[in-house]
C-alpha cells in the first residue's frame, strides 16, 4: 500500500488535528492512528523512494518508520510536527539502509542511480517542454549526495523551512544552507545543457533559501 501513486499529495493535518490524533492514538485508539498513517504515508513514500532507490525497500522502511513512531509515541514533542518527527526517523532508516548496502556490496554510487518515475505535475508543468525541464530536473536530483538530496526534497518538496529541514535531519541549520548552496550549483552544471531560463527554475535560485 505504500508504493501508491500519490498525484495530489496525502493530506495535510492541521496542527490542531494532529495534536487530538497524537493524543488518541497514544491512548490507544486505532482509528486515529490509522488517520496519522493515511495523513502521511504517501509523502512518507515519495521522500524515502526518492533517497534509496528501491520499492520493496522503500515500502519496508516507511513500514519500519511508522512502527517505530507509535511505539514510542509517549516521546513524542508537542512542539514538533509529527511529520518533523516522522521524517527524521524514515532518513535516519534510509541512512541505515544505504550504510548496510554499502557493506554488502562494497561501494554505493549514489551519481549513477537511476532515473525516476514522473513526479506529481506543479506550475512549470504547463507545456511539454516545461514537463520534459522537470523530468530533467528531478532526474538530476537523483544524483545529488544523499544528505544534498534529502535537503532538496525536504526544502523544496515538502515545503519545510531551513530550521525545519536541519531537525528532521539532525544537522546545523548552517550546514542545510550549505547543502542547499552546493546543490544548486550542482544542478546548474547538470542542467546547462537543458535549462536556459533560471528563473523558472526555483530550485536553482540562490534567493531560494
Amino acid at each position: 500500500m505504500w508504493a501508491r501513486k500519490c498525484e495530489e499529495g496525502s493530506e495535510r493535518l492541521s496542527r490542531r488535528a494532529e495534536k487530538k490524533l497524537i493524543d488518541r492514538a497514544r491512548a490507544g485508539d486505532e482509528a486515529s492512528a490509522r488517520q496519522l498513517v493515511d495523513a502521511h504515508k504517501d509523502r512518507l513514500f515519495a521522500f524515502v523512494w526518492r533517497i534509496v532507490r528501491d520499492h520493496h525497500d522503500a515500502e519496508e522502511i516507511c513500514q519500519d518508520a511508522f512502527m517505530r513512531a507509535f511505539s514510542s509515541l509517549d516521546t513524542f514533542r508537542p512542539e514538533y510536527r509529527f511529520s518533523t518527527w516522522l521524517f527524521t526517523i524514515g532518513y535516519r532508516l534510509c541512512l541505515n539502509w544505504i550504510r548496510r548496502k554499502h557493506a554488502v556490496t562494497g561501494e554505493l554510487d549514489v551519481t549513477s542511480l537511476p532515473a525516476g518515475r514522473e513526479d506529481p505535475a506543479d506550475e512549470l508543468a504547463q507545456s511539454e517542454d516545461a514537463r520534459r525541464l522537470k523530468d530533467a530536473i528531478w532526474n538530476a536530483v537523483d544524483q545529488l549526495s544523499v544528505p544534498q538530496r534529502a535537503t532538496v526534497l525536504l526544502y523544496y518538496r515538502e515545503g519545510q523551512s531551513c530550521q525545519e529541514v536541519a531537525e528532521t535531519m539532525q544537522i546545523p541549520v548552517a550546514t542545510v544552507k550549505s547543502h542547499l548552496h552546493r546543490a544548486r550549483a550542482c544542478l546548474r552544471s547538470l542542467l546547462s545543457h537543458v535549462a536556459d531560463d533560471w528563473s523558472k527554475v526555483s530550485l536553482l535560485r540562490e534567493n531560494a533559501s
